[in-house]
């Protein structure tokens, strides 16, 4: 009598097809979470400066002196990182890890002889992995949020330098934070390209329409010139003492008005 042939079986997380379902869609957000977190443990990178910028912008473009900038302005911030004494904290230039600013950035990051992060997301035209980001601080990312969560969770300071609707979306969620005190520290954001920005967004019709208050533009700086870039940051973000332990969980913080509620603490922070 004819044996039956054994049914080879797989374990849950070695099953693809469940993993790629609809079923398994929270696995892979908390993989897009804990993958990086991982990484940045076994390399104890703990704090970034991030730069966000246009894709599209190509050193031998209209506004190619954007791309020169971004990149020196990466290499100063390197190069000044890699100069603090080995028990500061170092600073990682972090970009999305595609083109443009992205590319320029990584690149500067490259010319100092340090580390930098890339952020990359899978788009289906412009978004590919450039040359120049450390390969073990390489990531691929399917979900916006996840990418963004970490864009912020890393951040000692951010350079926002010319770009499209992208770049806004980032630059406007990190004011957004800092806006409504959900941001643990401080987050310098400075704005490079004054006569851009003020084109692209009027910050003070902003103010003038009651849709943010005046004291909300001292949330960031302009800036023109890498030199003055560097030390604004330089001025805003002293070395930390010791190298800072790279963060366990994102925490958030709740409002005061929530200890009314007896199921929250408002001296504890939520995670």
């Amino acid at each position: 009598m004819a044996r039956k042939a054994r049914r080879h079986l797989s374990v849950a997380y070695q099953d693809k097809a469940f993993l790629d379902s609809d079923d398994a869609r929270p696995l892979r957000i908390l993989a897009e979470y804990l993958r990086p977190l991982h990484a940045f443990e076994r390399q104890q990178v703990a704090d970034t400066i991030v730069f966000f910028g246009s894709a599209r912008l190509a050193q031998d473009g209209p506004l190619g002196n954007y791309y020169a900038d971004a990149r020196e302005l990466a290499r100063l911030v390197t190069a000044w990182s890699l100069s603090l004494p080995v028990e500061c904290a170092r600073y990682v230039v972090c970009s999305g890890g595609g083109g443009g600013i992205m590319e320029a950035a990584n690149r500067g990051a490259a010319d100092a002889g340090g580390r930098s992060v890339g952020l990359n997301i899978g788009l289906p035209h412009e978004q590919r992995p450039n040359d120049y980001v450390t390969p073990e601080l390489t990531f691929e990312f399917h979900y916006f949020f996840m990418r963004k969560l970490w864009f912020a969770h890393l951040a000692r300071a951010l350079v926002v330098f010319p770009g499209g609707f992208g770049t806004l979306d980032e630059m406007t969620e990190i004011l957004t934070l800092a806006q409504t005190g959900k941001l643990a520290r401080p987050i310098p954001v400075l704005l490079y390209g004054r006569s851009y920005w003020n084109e692209v967004i009027d910050f003070h019709a902003l103010v003038r329409h009651g849709m943010i208050d005046a004291n909300d533009l001292a949330l960031f700086d302009f800036v023109d010139d890498p030199p003055t870039a560097l030390k604004l940051l330089q001025r805003n973000i002293m070395p930390l003492a010791e190298p800072r332990k790279p963060p366990d969980f994102a925490h958030s913080r709740r409002p005061p008005e929530l200890s009314a509620y007896p199921d929250h603490d408002a001296n504890k922070e939520a995670s």
